[in-house]
């Protein structure tokens, strides 16, 4: 298997024709590719998520990480752009579809593209993974320990959001879940109350909760990073995606 790959900071358009900054990694082979929008965690646009992006392409999907911070701190470094963010509430999730709706179209469109497109989140990219997945025309969806589809953030939190479980009825895709059971955000029961919901309206999902992990199970630059947690989410992602985006 030809495993090069290019990755580049590029600009793509986002919500409202918004100019953002993104992060694209893809393979060099011939294709055709499936694709990958990631939305990065709460922490912002940083080398780790970066990284991701380029995991997938190693793997053979065309991927895009847009930086959804470039407006709140264009230019800023994870950290300041993240603490902008927070202190603005987070995204609103309005912009954020919009945002993931121009990677997706830019995905489309490139040579060796196969057509379909899936999303990723990690923490309040998981929301929003199943937030673009129940608003847009989407593959597949992975939403990795994404909280407050159910329950509002708790007073204090500095994310301010509202449950989305009522799109439940709109998902487009089917949607992975993988889950920390030591979570609180989300808890074991919020995350069985989605899948409850989804059950209902007989939408296609899969969930996986990882005994002895909590949130960020993934993150490896972190104390809650679970090696085997993580390694299992990982081939749970490529055996559904190999399902739903591969040629």
């Amino acid at each position: 298997m030809y495993d090069a790959i290019m990755a580049e900071t590029i600009t793509i358009p986002g919500h409202d024709g918004d100019l953002i900054e993104a992060y694209y990694a893809r393979p060099l082979g011939p294709g055709p590719f499936g694709s990958v929008v990631v939305i990065h965690h709460m922490p912002g646009y940083d080398p780790q998520t970066k990284e991701i992006a380029r995991t997938f392409a190693v793997n053979g999907y065309n991927a895009i990480c847009p930086n959804l911070y470039t407006r709140e701190a264009p230019g800023a470094s994870p950290d300041d752009a993240a603490a902008a963010a927070r202190a603005q509430g987070g995204v609103p999730d309005e912009r954020l579809v919009g945002d993931v709706a121009g990677a997706a179209a830019y995905l489309r469109a490139m040579d060796g593209a196969n057509g379909k497109v899936g999303v990723i989140g990690y923490c309040s990219g998981g929301r929003q993974s199943f937030l673009a997945a129940c608003s847009l025309q989407l593959d597949a969806a992975v939403d990795c320990y994404g909280a407050f589809i159910i329950n509002p953030p708790p007073d204090g939190m500095p994310l301010k959001v509202q449950p989305i479980i009522n799109l439940a009825k709109d998902l487009s895709c089917p949607l992975l879940g993988l889950f920390g059971a030591d979570d609180q955000y989300p808890s074991p029961a919020e995350t069985a109350e989605l899948a409850k919901e989804l059950t209902a309206l007989d939408k296609p999902h899969e969930f996986h909760t990882y005994p002895d992990a909590g949130h960020a199970f993934f993150a490896v630059n972190r104390p809650s990073y679970r090696v085997e947690a993580a390694n299992d989410g990982w081939q749970r992602i490529w055996d559904f995606y190999g399902r739903y985006l591969a040629s």
